[in-house]
């Protein structure tokens, strides 16, 4: 017995021992203090979006506005008005040009549509050959939010807390549902509508721009595609006429790779630094550098920000709250300085949308890091919102197309008939019928998210980006002719056309460019553009006035007045025709 208590007794001092061993190295080690993540997320939680859905709601935001209409005005036209002319063989490859007017440096996106025209303008109208590689660009938009975002959250810091007894959300599920609402949110901002379905510079800048937010996000984990995509990303907006935010995103991707903890991140600044430069030798090389700063307004910027980026700005500020602890982390410090990189573009411009829209896929980004830290009450109201202002905005589109095709109600026939001035509705059975099975999809996807179903990360952002889809698909169907009437240049074209023959010369004096555009294209004349007095040989001569100016203040000395036209929608200015007048000129 004395035995058996001696060993008992050494037995307990050796523990002892080993106790106080393990607490001088605790307490000599160095201390490593870690944030936890806000994240709990359980395996159900991210149930997979079915791909089937995934690619109905991206066809279904993409192909409407596709089809059926002209380049509409301003932007859109101006630049289909250059690929046009090189389309044409009126232009010079290095220097495309509308009426003799030189473009700003933004070749490529010129060059894509032109190209487009070339393969496809035999068989599809020339518009919308161009329109297609630019649709292709927007799937891109998509695509590298979504591969991006999900490159993002796979990285450690992202990553939900781990359960006491396991059930936690597997690392490449999670991933996918995070990616899954990045897609929904961009889908769901209205920025992107528009804007994103144009023919213009800016969207080959989005693409860009996109591409670049995937690369900085796969640099530590794909490192032959992420170089790729940086040599390209860059390049790419420059040769599109942004240089300069080219050069803002290297400078603050460079900053975030040597903050990196990560392997392969700081010697992928040595790749940002190559593609800055081959970059800015493109912007030389064609005279892409040029400044378009405007005096910054913060309210008005402010009040642009919170509509343009709705709702991927309200979820994003939500995001950089929660994880605060995380701001230096690479799923949060990249979307974070890419999007600061376009907002601040966007106050140097003077408030440009344009400069904003590049913002959207990495604010998308930081607004899926929200959806795991969102309440259950939270989700419940947006769901809400969401049915009530889309089924609200869809109801009105309904009303609006049965008064354009039956004068019922009567007040709204007579108020679109106010507004559109020499309209006359035609009915055709597809758009019709696109709509009404889209009007069907969404009570379907509102009857889903409002049943009994597992709490999915995504379900929060299916409701906004299919409510928006659902009006854009409304819109571009049934209000299609409607709306393509009052933002094409056609109809003016078509007035002008009365008192100009089909292969007349016609010099122009102040007119912009998206008219030039659109009497190259839909006229089909010669157009030559003068500063002020026109030296020229042309027979017509086009400029504009104000709708109340008299008439006896527009005679001009050697031409005679034919005709004062207008756009239906434009009550502001005229177009004023005048033809040379040769008796005059012979005295």
């Amino acid at each position: 017995m004395p035995g058996h208590r001696q060993g008992r007794c050494a037995c307990f001092t050796f523990a002892v021992a080993a106790f106080a061993a393990r607490c001088r190295v605790v307490a000599t080690a160095p201390p490593v203090l870690s944030t936890p993540t806000p994240a709990l997320v359980s395996q159900r939680a991210v149930e997979r979006l079915p791909r089937s859905a995934l690619l109905l709601f991206c066809a279904a935001y993409v192909l409407p506005g596709l089809f059926g209409r002209d380049p509409w005005r301003n932007a859109d036209i101006t630049a289909f008005g250059y690929m046009f002319s090189l389309a044409q063989g009126g232009a010079d490859l290095l220097s495309p040009s509308i009426a003799g007017l030189p473009a700003d440096g933004a070749l490529l996106p010129y060059w894509l549509g032109a190209l487009g025209i070339h393969l496809f303008g035999g068989v599809l109208d020339p518009a919308l050959a161009a329109r297609l590689p630019f649709a292709l660009l927007l799937v891109g938009v998509l695509v590298f939010t979504w591969y991006g975002t999900y490159h993002l959250a796979r990285t450690d810091n992202a990553q939900p807390l781990p359960f006491a007894f396991g059930g936690e959300a597997s690392p490449v599920d999670y991933a996918r549902a995070i990616a899954d609402g990045a897609l929904l949110a961009l889908m769901a901002t209205l920025g992107l509508l528009q804007l994103g379905h144009e023919t213009t510079p800016e969207l080959m800048q989005l693409f860009a721009a996109a591409l670049f937010f995937y690369a900085m996000a796969a640099s530590v984990s794909r490192r032959w595609a992420s170089r790729g995509a940086v040599l390209l990303a860059l390049p790419v907006l420059a040769a599109s006429g942004a240089p300069a935010i080219g050069l803002g995103y290297a400078l603050a991707g460079g900053v975030v790779c040597l903050r990196s903890s990560y392997p392969l991140a700081r010697p992928f600044s040595l790749w940002i630094v190559g593609a800055a430069a081959l970059a800015s030798s493109i912007a030389l090389a064609i005279g892409a550098w040029g400044w378009r700063l405007g005096t910054p307004d913060v309210g008005q910027v402010m009040q642009l920000l919170a509509w343009f980026a709705w709702p991927a700005w309200a979820m994003a500020g939500w995001t950089l709250w929660r994880w605060r602890g995380h701001l230096m982390h690479r799923h949060i410090a990249v979307p974070a300085t890419a999007a600061a990189v376009a907002l601040l573009a966007c106050i140097g411009m003077g408030g440009s949308d344009r400069a904003l829209m590049l913002a959207l896929p990495p604010l998308a980004a930081l607004a899926a890091f929200a959806l795991p830290t969102l309440q259950r009450s939270v989700s419940a109201a947006i769901d809400w919102f969401s049915v009530a202002f889309f089924s609200i905005a869809a109801i009105a589109v309904w009303v609006v197309y049965a008064a354009l095709q039956t004068g019922v109600p009567a007040k709204t026939a007579s108020n679109v008939a106010r507004l559109v001035p020499g309209y006359q509705s035609s009915f055709a059975w597809f758009p019709l019928l696109a709509a009404v099975a889209g009007t069907l999809a969404w009570l379907l996807l509102v009857r889903w998210r409002t049943g009994r179903h597992r709490p999915v990360l995504w379900k929060s952002l299916v409701l906004p980006a299919g409510g928006l889809s659902l009006c854009w698909l409304l819109a571009m169907t049934l209000l299609l002719p409607v709306l393509d009437y009052a933002r094409s240049d056609r109809p003016l074209v078509e007035r002008i056309a009365q008192h100009v023959p089909s292969d007349a010369c016609i010099a122009t004096v102040g007119l912009p460019r998206a008219q030039l555009a659109a009497l190259e294209y839909h006229g089909g004349w010669r157009v030559e553009a003068h500063p002020v007095a026109p030296q020229t040989g042309c027979e017509f001569l086009l400029t504009t006035a104000r709708a109340n100016a008299v008439t006896a203040t527009l005679a001009r000395p050697g031409w005679k007045l034919l005709a004062r036209e207008r756009r239906p929608t434009d009550r502001a200015e005229q177009t004023v025709v005048y033809r040379r007048d040769l008796a005059s000129a012979g005295r």
